[in-house]
């Protein structure tokens, strides 16, 4: 049985570093490989369409992000309320996401994300 060390915790393959949890700076250097392509497909033409995969990114940029405020959180839960739900998304909060993708430094400009 492995052991988990007190400042690396999680409940699945994805590590989250308790040290840098909410900061607020994310360096896509720092951004797991599989959560960098749930946020790409989240601002592509055909978004994941499972809420779990959907939610693994929102818990990975809730705890690394800005917690609640964070955009990428917020279209993720956004998103994943749209799939449960199937109503649609808020459009202001999906241009706020990509806008928060650039700044990251996804892209360049909005436009490449999709």
């Amino acid at each position: 049985m492995s052991q988990q060390q007190t400042n690396n915790v999680s409940i699945d393959d994805i590590p989250i570093d308790i040290d840098n949890t909410q900061s607020g700076e994310v360096n896509p250097t720092d951004i797991p490989d599989e959560i960098e392509s749930i946020t790409r497909g989240l601002a592509g033409e055909h978004p994941p369409t499972n809420p779990l995969v959907v939610l693994k990114a929102a818990r990975w940029w809730y705890l690394h992000g800005k917690g609640g405020t964070d955009p990428a959180f917020q279209w993720a839960i956004e998103w994943a309320r749209h799939l449960a739900t199937d109503t649609p998304s808020d459009v202001e909060r999906f241009d706020a996401y990509l806008e928060y993708l650039v700044t990251v430094g996804f892209a360049d400009e909005k436009e490449a994300l999709r």
